[in-house]
């Protein structure tokens, strides 16, 4: 092997084969990249582990798969699939595949792996360095933030997952703050506050006189973000007739704005943010599903506040600062036991309206709205955050299911009824000595 391992990335599809290949550069690791089959089998001696999609034109990869494994029987190959196509990954691991993973890839799990079939440590940061005014004190929120380091290094397209509030736009503005693109333009466009005949126009401009009202010439928010990033929030809110308009942009980077016979060009990174499935948007035929797909590149789900209760404390510290209040230990322990619905904006607006009510510095559980106090009051006794033991219960849960498929994490996690990929991430979570009897 050499030095610093080779992975060959073999897929067809462009922007997931520079995805992986530039997070794996950015892990340590040196890449060689191919498109199709044939090309695969021609740089064969030149790797150290094969990554490669099960689904490619003219050669499939199981095709290339088994002419791999006559070549270079001890070449590792990990294989890329869709959902759809489990039956031949089964098949794979048959003929002899390491691993695989499913499409579209997690990072994070993908470095996991790659790391565990070669058996070394890519040199990826334990713990990110992140600004004062950003809080990732619970495990899932750091992880959050390392998917979004690692992102942040490349121009792929980001598509944040989570529920309204939850803080998509922070996540959005540290991808562009920690990327080449850092200080040039941060645009932001909130898809659901714009009245839906002026959605294209305040996108991609307009020229004079290309409607009723178009006095002047304007320029749209794809040109004012210019040489940096887009940052599109609810995109699930934009119109299907414009949806076509914005996948051109997203592939060719170019556009007519309204009224214009010409064509215009720009280089614009692009985050989108939405709080609905998109999923069954396409199935339901109101959101394009070659749009999801190029949208879906590398998505990052954010948990809701219920799920990060380690988080509450800092964040609420952060949010009284300006007011120069702070939490009794009875008004903490109270946040701490909300489940809190609309998340992280629920919380600043009812520590807002405390902070109104208090006034000496420290805020009382009597400060706090009445439906937070009833609602809290009204849970059941087991229903609070779960208690260090827990932590404990799952952890055995997880290593027993391991040692009884010797192993093998896929099945391990389907004993266990979680996915592989959540599997893995408590697996380094554990590793890191972050669990401190803390439950996941």
């Amino acid at each position: 092997m050499n030095d610093v391992p080779v992975i060959l990335v073999a897929d067809d599809e462009t922007a997931q084969r520079q995805l992986l290949v530039d997070a794996l550069t950015h892990a340590g690791l040196k890449t060689l990249a191919c498109k199709n089959g044939l090309e695969t089998l021609d740089h064969l001696e030149k790797c150290d582990l094969l990554l490669l999609d099960v689904r490619m034109p003219e050669m499939s990869g199981l095709e290339v798969l088994k002419e791999a494994s006559a070549r270079r029987p001890e070449l590792p190959v990990i294989l890329l699939t869709a959902y759809i196509d489990i039956r031949d990954a089964v098949e794979a691991m048959k003929m002899g595949a390491r691993d695989y993973l499913e499409k579209p890839v997690d990072i994070d799990e993908l470095i996991t792996v790659v790391e565990e079939t070669l058996g070394i440590h890519a040199g990826l940061p334990d713990r990110l360095e992140l600004p004062g005014d950003i809080i990732a004190e619970s495990p899932v929120m750091h992880e959050v933030f390392l998917q979004a380091h690692r992102v942040a290094q490349t121009d792929t397209t980001v598509l944040l997952l989570g529920e309204s509030g939850v803080g998509k736009e922070v996540v959005a503005s540290y991808i562009h703050g920690a990327s080449t693109r850092a200080g040039r333009p941060w645009t932001v466009v909130d898809c659901s506050a714009l009245p839906e005949n002026l959605v294209e126009s305040e996108l991609f401009g307009h020229e004079k006189g290309a409607f009723t009202g178009a006095d002047k010439t304007r320029i749209g928010r794809f040109q004012q973000a210019d040489g940096g990033t887009l940052f599109l929030d609810e995109i699930g809110e934009l119109p299907l007739p414009l949806q076509p308009k914005l996948l051109r942009v997203l592939e060719s980077g170019a556009f007519q704005p309204v009224g214009s016979g010409k064509e215009a060009q720009v280089d614009v990174r692009l985050i989108a943010a939405t709080n609905r499935d998109l999923e069954k948007e396409v199935e339901a035929g109101t959101f394009r599903e070659d749009l999801y797909y190029r949208l879906n590149v590398f998505p990052i789900v954010i948990p809701p506040l219920r799920e990060r209760h380690e988080d509450i404390p800092a964040l609420a510290a952060m949010i009284l600062k300006q007011y120069r209040k702070m939490l009794t230990p009875a008004a903490e322990r109270l946040l701490m036991a909300y489940e809190w619905p609309g998340n992280t904006r629920e919380l600043r607006n009812v520590l807002e309206r405390a902070s109104i009510l208090t006034e000496g510095m420290r805020i009382l559980p009597e400060a706090l709205p009445p439906a937070l106090r009833n609602a809290v009051d009204r849970r059941p006794a087991n229903s609070g955050v779960l208690v260090g033991n827990m932590a404990e219960i799952e952890r055995q849960a997880i290593m027993e299911a391991l040692e009884k498929t010797e192993g093998n994490k896929t099945r391990a996690a389907e004993l266990l009824g979680i996915s592989r990929r959540n599997l893995i991430y408590k697996l380094r979570v554990y590793e890191k000595g972050t669990m401190s009897g803390q439950s996941l």
